[in-house]
């Protein structure tokens, strides 16, 4: 408890505009936060509380026979080898990261063994499971997005493989994942409530069909159904600022829209909506190099698994992307994609970046410009770096990042305060523009404007900073390519193609990490471009393709 307070004491000091907000709370200049109750989404008032229900089922029960040869297992970006009977003590290891301690107890690593793995080790791990934690409590392995994921993961393997035993005793406990997670339901008001229900839905709407229970099946599909309306915007993209949260979420309610289908549920017409609109997202978010990592990458499934589980579509509606914030440009040879979040802010609650005038840029199919994405959770250390401009490919003003950090509580008219308008977007077949108000926060500084221009051979980009004063600027960029200075500037060699970047401003490099998935990933280079200019400053790059 102390050191929480200490902690929320630190962020307040260190952050001017949650200051600012705070004076003009007590003033009652902003409202605070909106009213609601914990747990009970509105919509449900008439299917809440959820009661018990008797399962039935026609799943066989596994075989009880124990492992006879070693298991490798992943846990959100850690890998433990277990030897039979090391199961026993599974649950009492400690992790360095609460997503790996939570992905041990989400049995996320049993999507992960394929179909290579041996049936009689999931069955080993559940009866480990179940002998300390069968019964509903308020503690991590319980917590209602855990327990989803617990209870989708051990039925889709039951499907194949028959039902880890005993047979009655684990659909018994099975059928307690409906009522503790109804109970826990993690809504929190619009403002603080993320893509967490949505998922609470997708564990009861499959736990419901799948053993027979109809009260948490329709719980579930309320639910499934309502929040495709809130946490998806218009053009179907998720509005939490990550492209892998919007892939996994596709493919959540695309599983969900084919149960649905499959038996004829009522929810069947709507889920299968939401599932087609957020695969054409997809499909837009994905260019010739690859699927775009922006944004925060999730714990639950790595990308290229998420990727694989589902159809992406080709049908690509990029003018309604655009609207919600995700350009996406194709020109020649060029293809990139910009994240602006509509208000400039990163989405809260969410998993946006500190982004806001940066892109990735792949010229044919090899990437030369990347979003490094996120390995871990936090608010510290590379946890807190990877979320910040430092890394991301845009424009850094006294090393601040473009918006200032978001919170749920603040409201429209106190970000345009601090602000100014949402960002500005114009696209042409072979150009876009960024215009941004984001350091306005600072004393002098006034709009950011970038232009980039594409020619088959070339990208210039032209970027413009208003105001007065002397001001450090730096421009990063993330590139995979192989990096070397040059008597004309840097050399960027890939497996296909060698570009140059021309430009003033001081030069320096340093090795970062690309994050593939949750916890692991590979070393790119950071470009990091200074100077000490007086405002207003205009600034050309240029990167030839040899």
């Amino acid at each position: 408890m102390i050191n929480a307070i200490i902690r929320k004491a630190g962020q307040f000091f260190a952050d001017p505009v949650l200051r600012t907000w705070a004076v003009g709370r007590l003033l009652g200049r902003w409202p605070g936060e909106p009213a609601f109750t914990a747990h009970r989404p509105p919509y449900l008032d008439d299917l809440l509380p959820l009661a018990p229900e008797t399962p039935s089922s026609k799943f066989s029960g596994l075989a009880d026979t124990p492992p006879t040869q070693s298991i490798e297992l992943s846990f959100a970006g850690e890998t433990v080898t277990l030897e039979p009977g090391d199961e026993a003590g599974l649950f009492e290891r400690s992790f360095r990261d609460v997503e790996q301690t939570l992905a041990l107890h989400r049995f996320a690593w049993l999507p992960l063994l394929g179909n290579t793995h041996d049936p009689a080790w999931v069955a080993a791990i559940w009866r480990a499971w179940v002998k300390d934690y069968a019964s509903p409590d308020d503690g991590w392995a319980w917590h209602p997005y855990t327990a989803a994921e617990r209870a989708i993961n051990i039925l889709v393997f039951a499907q194949q493989n028959g039902l880890p035993g005993p047979l009655n005793e684990t659909l018994c406990v099975l059928a307690a994942h409906g009522p503790a997670i109804a109970q826990r339901l993690e809504f929190f008001g619009d403002h603080h409530t993320s893509n967490h229900l949505a998922n609470n839905g997708r564990g009861l709407f499959l736990l419901g069909l799948t053993l027979g229970l109809p009260k948490c099946a329709e719980l579930g599909g309320k639910i499934l159904v309502e929040e495709a309306k809130r946490i998806f915007a218009p053009s179907g993209i998720l509005r939490e600022g990550s492209s892998h949260y919007h892939a996994l979420l596709a493919a959540n309610y695309g599983q969900c829209a084919d149960a649905a289908v499959e038996i004829e549920r009522p929810e069947a017409t709507a889920l299968t909506a939401v599932a087609r609109r957020t695969r054409s997202v997809t499909g837009n978010l994905t260019l010739p190099g690859g699927f775009a990592l922006i944004g925060d990458i999730s714990p639950d499934l790595p990308p290229q698994r998420v990727l694989a589980a589902q159809a992406v579509s080709q049908d690509r509606d990029a003018h309604a992307l655009a609207n919600d914030g995700w350009h996406r440009l194709d020109s020649g040879p060029w293809s990139g994609l910009w994240h602006v979040a509509p208000d400039g802010f990163s989405h809260m609650p969410g998993h946006g970046h500190q982004d806001c005038g940066g892109f990735e840029l792949h010229f044919k199919n090899e990437p030369v410009f990347i979003d490094p994405g996120r390995g871990s959770y936090g608010e510290s250390a590379k946890a807190a770096l990877y979320r910040s401009g430092k890394v991301h490919n845009t424009l850094l003003i006294d090393d601040h990042d473009p918006y200032p950090a978001n919170k749920p509580y603040y409201d429209d008219a106190f970000r345009r305060h601090i602000g100014g308008a949402p960002p500005r977007v114009e696209q042409e077949q072979d150009s876009i523009r960024l215009a941004h108000d984001g350091f306005k926060r600072l004393k002098n500084v006034g709009t950011v404007r970038r232009h980039w221009q594409f020619t088959d051979a070339s990208m210039i980009l032209n970027d413009e900073t208003e105001g007065r004063g002397y001001y450090h600027i730096s421009q990063i960029f993330v590139t995979p390519l192989e990096v070397a200075h040059t008597d004309q500037g840097l050399s960027l060699r890939g497996k296909k193609h060698i570009f140059r970047l021309i430009t003033d401003g001081e030069i320096s490099t340093e090795t970062i990490t690309r994050w593939t998935a949750y916890g692991s990933g590979e070393p790119v280079t950071a470009i990091r471009i200074s100077r000490q200019a007086k405002l207003p400053w205009t600034g050309n790059l240029s990167l030839e393709v040899l």
